[in-house]
């Protein structure tokens, strides 16, 4: 019998560099652009094909050159630079508002089914995983006291191909957690492991751990050897598999993660769930009570207290529904844990007027006090959307509140704003929620401002070069179609109009909403002074055939002659991409059918960068969409599209809303980019550029978020 064995072998760090695997284990990378450079200086090939992963980097880097490393005074000196910067952030006090707002030693419990914190942890799909990460991240720079509650996914979420015909193809992957920037959490000798009941058996957890600047994230995972095959699989992937996998996953998140804290001595003052995928937790934790002696209805209150739930669509699909048998079936051993009945426990989780299932948004609102949508628009809708469960009084009195998102600026800024916010004011980040720090932009002369997003375009540009041929080739497509798809981005960058899409895939973002008319669309790009190419990227669930069937319909127009290089479509969506494309495209894209758009932050993270939205007034747009004075004048920060309410047939809403956008884009945004001064330089476009980074970066970054929880909820 053959036996194949897989031999890794690791080189040593020197001494001199021993704090790089200390670095390399601490999401702090993922928005010190220094430590991301350091790393890519190391081996800059080993770098790209490690996924800029340090921590898989330092597995493969050679020896020799860690050697060499240790005895260049360059390259200490920067490794120096950064494990300062690393260290001043580790040991700053908390602000000054979380001081005054927290107790000593009030912990908050965060918990959300995923986390985006970096492509080198891919346990996230999409808007609500970078929401979690970003708010961790701020938590962190803040100095609040958060610990984070996930599940680490085996196969994460699926990788995304496209093939020649436009037909997204979902690849899973095993990931080696070996490879990856988490470690077991231990109890003793060995990694901390519990069970929990699901159904009539004990399933085993164990738990890991990831550390986000100051802030630690647990992360629980089932595939243990003491469970059975079904058992080891119930985190395999996220968002995968049925409606057994999704409810076992989410018992294993609200369940196991109040026993994780349990098992590690924590007990918070506040415990955030964020969207109702952790709702469970609310049943744990009112056994636990009962067990101690408190009545059920007791319980709930006591619970309710210290618990906040946030709600992030509005769209149905986005709220898991369970069959009652389900619940019965899962839940079996939890009326008596908790001192009630069967009915009891499926009355806390049943929508009023619609008591065949078990919705867990319902189960979180009875089991919170506090709870807040996601933009003010969303409050609002959703207050209208929840109000059966206050029938006495109007849906504007009940107590759904809003805390409107903000991205982590860090993470998303352009390196040249960076360096240029860091000459301007060495303090800027502990100020950004600060209406002042937008002022920082009038500093900056046009000649600066505009070489700063050309830099960014260009790094795009390469990006997408990079990108589109790798797709080609790996379809064996024909250099000359290559040719044919790149040949717009041939000109000067200052030259190429580069506007965005870039979101999940589903049918209400709309994302072909701007080929609603082909024939106008190919006239506008035909008749414009310089070439216009949009760039889309994103995916569609597996199981969302509809939003599948949308991706291909944007594929087959970047296929047709008309629109071949102007129409661009990148595949593999993810933070790293993401990066790139907000800080590099002009304009960015935002076209949900309205109020479907709870808040929708790549337009944030585009804003914050200078990028233009041009989207309908939906989500954060409708606070974000301002003037700004400027010299005296007005001036807008993008363009925003009045959604159609008024009609009642929803394809001539869309009809009227897609000719609106193709009526902004002929008539203002491009002639507005190509309109030059004497040196070239597009002034007028570069007012809005300001107004952009004055009015968004302040008011929608991620330190401004967590403040508004920490004054209105925790």
């Amino acid at each position: 019998m053959n036996t194949t064995f897989t031999l890794e072998v690791r080189p040593q760090i020197p001494p001199r560099l021993e704090r790089l695997a200390e670095l390399a284990n601490n999401l702090y990378y993922s928005w010190s652009r220094p430590a991301r450079c350091l790393f890519a200086s190391i081996d800059y090939d080993c770098w790209q094909q490690s996924g800029h992963n340090p921590h898989l980097l330092l597995q493969r880097v050679s020896q020799r050159r860690l050697e060499e490393l240790a005895e260049d005074r360059d390259f200490l000196a920067f490794y120096d630079d950064v494990l300062y910067g690393f260290d001043r952030e580790q040991q700053q006090p908390p602000a000054d508002m979380i001081s005054q707002a927290m107790p000593d030693g009030a912990c908050v419990a965060y918990f959300c089914a995923e986390f985006g914190f970096d492509q080198s942890l891919p346990i996230y799909s999409g808007g609500l995983g970078i929401l979690a990460g970003d708010h961790c991240k701020a938590a962190s720079n803040l100095g609040l006291n958060l610990v984070g509650i996930g599940l680490l996914y085996r196969q994460g979420y699926f990788q995304q191909r496209v093939d020649n015909e436009g037909r997204q193809i979902a690849e899973y992957q095993n990931l080696d957690f070996n490879h990856l920037p988490v470690s077991p959490v231990y109890r003793g000798d060995s990694q901390l492991c519990f069970s929990i009941p699901i159904a009539d058996r004990q399933v085993h957890v164990q738990a890991w751990q990831v550390l986000v600047g100051r802030i630690r994230v647990y992360l629980l995972d089932t595939d243990v050897p003491e469970n059975s095959e079904d058992d080891r699989r119930i985190t395999e992937q996220l968002y995968g598999g049925d409606q057994h996998i999704r409810i076992q996953q989410e018992l294993v998140l609200g369940v196991g993660g109040v026993r994780l804290l349990s098992e590690l001595n924590l007990a918070p003052q506040v415990y955030h769930i964020n969207e109702g995928h952790a709702a469970f937790a609310i049943l744990e934790r009112c056994a636990r009570l009962n067990e101690a002696g408190v009545s059920f209805p007791q319980a709930i209150e006591q619970v309710a207290s210290n618990t906040l739930f946030t709600t992030h669509t509005p769209v149905a699909a986005g709220h898991d529904i369970f069959g009652l048998d389900f619940i019965e079936k899962y839940l079996a051993c939890y009326p008596q844990r908790m001192g009630c009945d069967m009915a009891d426990l499926l009355a806390l989780g049943q929508t009023p007027g619609r008591e065949h299932g078990f919705n867990m948004t319902a189960l979180a609102l009875r089991g919170s006090r506090h709870h807040n949508g996601v933009s003010q628009l969303h409050g609002d809708v959703a207050s209208n959307m929840l109000a059966d469960f206050w029938p006495e009084i109007s849906p504007a009195e009940n107590p759904v509140t809003s805390v409107t998102n903000g991205v982590h600026a860090e993470t998303f800024l352009s390196r040249n704003l960076v360096q240029l916010f860091d000459q301007l004011r060495r303090d800027w980040r502990n100020h950004l929620h600060e209406p002042e720090i937008g002022a920082l932009i009038h500093d900056c002369s046009d000649q600066r401002l505009w070489s700063i997003r050309l830099a960014a375009k260009r790094n795009l540009i390469e990006t997408i070069r990079r990108r589109i041929t790798a797709q080609c080739q790996r379809n064996q497509g024909r250099i000359t179609q290559l040719h044919r798809q790149l040949q717009q981005l041939n000109s000067p960058t200052d030259e190429i109009l580069l506007i965005g899409f870039a979101r999940r895939f589903a049918t209400y973002k709309r994302a072909n909403l701007l080929f609603s008319d082909p024939d106008r669309l190919a006239a506008i790009l035909e008749q414009a002074p310089g070439p216009v190419v949009f760039v889309f990227a994103g995916k569609a669930h597996p199981a969302d055939q509809p939003g599948q069937a949308l991706l291909k319909a944007v594929w087959d127009i970047s296929q047709d002659p008309r629109f071949i290089g102007k129409v661009l479509f990148l595949e593999g969506y993810d933070i790293a991409l993401a990066r790139d494309l907000v800080a590099g495209c002009d304009i960015w894209l935002n076209n949900p059918e309205y109020p479907l758009e709870a808040s929708g932050t790549s337009g944030q993270k585009a804003g914050i960068n200078g990028g233009l939205n041009l989207s309908v007034s939906d989500g954060w747009w409708v606070e974000g969409f301002q003037h700004y004075s400027i010299e005296q004048e007005k001036v807008a920060n993008g363009w925003s599209i009045q959604p159609e309410t008024n009609v009642q047939a929803r394809q001539e809403s869309q009809r009227i809303e897609a000719q609106d956008l193709l009526t902004l884009l002929e008539t203002q945004a491009i002639p507005l980019f190509y309109q030059r001064d004497q040196h070239n330089l597009p002034k007028a476009w570069l007012k809005m550029v300001r107004a952009a980074i004055a009015t968004i970066l302040p008011q929608f970054n991620a330190a401004r978020m967590v403040r508004d929880y920490v004054h209105q909820h925790y």
